[in-house]
């Protein structure tokens, strides 16, 4: 027959990756707000930086080399694609960019709508939840009341809860080590910025005061590079690794309240548990 046509192992890959890919959890749909106290930090850096660099006397002008500006963010950039794939670079940029802004969650409002969805489970049994899930704002807690009506066994529900938990625990770590390794090569880079500067100075050798001047221009490219290392690249890291763990507190909350749902657990017991979690949040 025409149509059995077999399923070669590079189409069952590129098929199954694509299931893979279309099954992972999507950014919460919830209101943002800017995130503040990024703002601040870029502007007490900034500020901090720029007031070191006038206390010198030295002009701004001074530090401002293209040279120094392509090798250094140019070679990272290309670094960045070698040792990253593309998806989990587009990824990890993505999370960086969102880290501007903030989810807005409230902890104590979303036990309270959990402890709604127990309630009305404990009276009416657990299909009568069902018809409230369009309701939910919150994905993952929607997607668990679903898993919660479907599955019939409770080992199972805890195991995809956990699943999805620890999927999301994996990428945040995954897009903050994006970052973490490009923050590694910036100041190697930006060395050879200045080794480049050096070559160009030594050129000129016969100028004192062209090689004066010529060396403190290369070591610009090693400010570059530790500067893009440390005042970008591993800060940025390092707060995709607190919103990862902030919302890994947010999706324990919600497992604890399922399962409990689940196991139809008294109302006042499910709210110790829950309180429990927000004592810790």
């Amino acid at each position: 027959m025409a149509n059995d046509v077999p399923i070669f192992p590079a189409e069952l890959l590129v098929s199954t990756t694509a299931a893979v890919i279309k099954d992972l959890p999507s950014e919460p749909a919830r209101r943002r707000r800017l995130d503040l106290s990024m703002f601040a930090g870029i502007a007490i850096a900034a500020a901090a930086l720029l007031a070191g660099i006038a206390a010198t006397g030295v002009r701004m002008t001074y530090f401002f080399q293209p040279t120094g500006a392509l090798i250094v963010f140019g070679g990272t950039l290309g670094a960045m694609f070698i040792t990253t794939p593309r998806t989990a670079l587009i990824q990890a940029m993505n999370k960086a960019i969102g880290l501007f802004s903030t989810p807005e969650i409230d902890y104590a409002a979303l036990a309270e709508e959990i402890m709604t969805f127990v309630k009305h489970a404990r009276a009416n049994g657990l299909l009568a939840v069902e018809t409230m899930i369009e309701g939910v704002r919150d994905p993952f807690l929607k997607e668990s009341l679903a898993l919660a009506i479907d599955v019939q066994q409770r080992a199972d529900l805890e195991d995809a809860l956990n699943s999805k938990m620890r999927l999301g625990e994996r990428q945040g770590e995954n897009d903050a080590r994006v970052l973490e390794v490009a923050g590694g090569f910036a100041p190697t880079i930006g060395v050879l910025g200045t080794v480049v500067g050096l070559i160009d100075v030594l050129r000129q050798f016969s100028d004192l005061s062209s090689v004066a001047a010529g060396i403190g221009t290369a070591f610009v490219s090693t400010i570059y590079g530790l500067g893009l290392a440390n005042l970008v690249l591993l800060p940025l890291a390092f707060r995709i690794r607190a919103r990862t763990a902030e919302n890994f507190e947010q999706h324990e909350l919600i497992t604890e309240g399922i399962l409990c749902l689940y196991d139809r657990v008294h109302p006042s017991l499910v709210r110790e548990r829950l309180d429990s979690h927000l004592r810790q949040a």
